[in-house]
């Protein structure tokens, strides 16, 4: 059987990347990070520090080129090319590593931590070092590094939503991935994936009829243009990581690739700083903005995406993840959940 023309040529676009990543001059490094997130988003602020400090650290051996609105392809895109070794990085949630690592996409799971220091403890923990360490042997995906906290999800509707049963019959864009999928159908919605970047004009022409994000990307994308409500479900915290080729990270000096995951982890610590900062501010932007701020009851929602865990089979990874936050904050984390 014939195979489609696309297919051939994204072979070859891969094979003519990874070719040119095996013979660029060793002196000469440069990388091509994306982003699918808008110049307003604060990851945006992050990742312009970590492109100054990345160049700056090395006297400009490492040149940074950032890449907004997936000017280079979407997320997948990226990391197809980092795979086959091209220098390229992408910021990421886990759920779409989860089809080259599983475990790590329970990071996207619904309702997994509570706050920022939660996170941070997770990404230092040794669980996640043997995910990251799994997924650039296995796959060629190297994590820069993973605490960029994008904020809760939250669903956007054009009516208010106040406990599953709302979102009956409601078609919701989320990401393609198996754990963004079964939260949205847990949650009562019918989940459809959809490229970020397709979302507004999506709902516009009600190809959709809603959509979930944290309230930089709802603000960054000018959702608030096409939605009525902005419902905090805070399903999930959007947990980010910034990701290279592997080929690409083991080519640098021992010396350049500490400094490039040392400043992948201040750029994400100062971006989180920046999410935090502006969470308040961005909500009453929305609100001025004519968007109905509504407060759902959690707890249905968290009982209904309990069934996530099982389903994905993830019962015994966020058990462990509960207990080793509980060794190390001194808490019952799953007092909450």
């Amino acid at each position: 059987m014939k195979q489609p023309l696309w297919k051939t040529c994204r072979l070859f676009a891969r094979v003519v990347l990874a070719f040119l990543a095996c013979y660029m001059p060793a002196q000469a490094s440069t990388l091509n990070v994306v982003t699918a997130l808008s110049q307003s988003d604060p990851m945006y602020q992050g990742l312009l520090r970590f492109k100054q400090a990345v160049e700056q650290g090395s006297d400009n051996q490492i040149k940074v080129r950032l890449f907004v609105g997936s000017q280079l392809g979407n997320d997948n895109d990226i990391l197809e090319q980092a795979m086959a070794g091209a220098p390229v990085a992408v910021l990421v949630d886990a759920g779409r590593l989860s089809f080259y690592q599983p475990e790590i996409g329970v990071l996207s799971a619904p309702y997994l931590i509570d706050n920022v220091e939660q996170l941070n403890v997770l990404v230092q923990s040794p669980m996640f070092a043997q995910w990251a360490n799994s997924l650039a042997t296995q796959s060629g995906i190297k994590v820069l590094g993973f605490n960029w906290w994008q904020g809760e999800r939250h669903v956007l509707t054009n009516k208010p939503v106040f406990a599953p049963d709302d979102l009956d019959g409601v078609r919701l864009r989320t990401i393609g991935a198996p754990v963004w999928i079964s939260t949205i159908r847990a949650m009562g919605a019918t989940p459809t994936p959809l490229s970020w970047a397709e979302v507004y004009s999506g709902l516009q022409q009600r190809v959709i009829d809603g959509a979930e994000a944290q309230h930089a990307g709802t603000y960054g994308a000018r959702l608030y243009e096409v939605i009525g409500y902005v419902n905090k479900t805070r399903h999930i915290h959007l947990i980010s990581g910034l990701v290279a080729s592997n080929h690409w990270f083991s080519r640098l000096s021992k010396a350049h690739q500490s400094l490039v995951q040392k400043s992948a982890l201040e750029a994400g610590a100062f971006a989180t700083s920046l999410v935090q900062a502006r969470q308040s501010e961005i909500e009453q932007a929305l609100a001025a903005a004519g968007v109905e701020i509504v407060e759902p009851d959690i707890d249905a929602f968290k009982l209904a995406t309990q069934q996530v865990y099982t389903e994905l089979g993830y019962e015994n990874v966020y058990q462990r993840i509960q207990q080793y936050l509980a060794e190390q904050m001194g808490v019952d984390i799953r007092e909450s959940h």
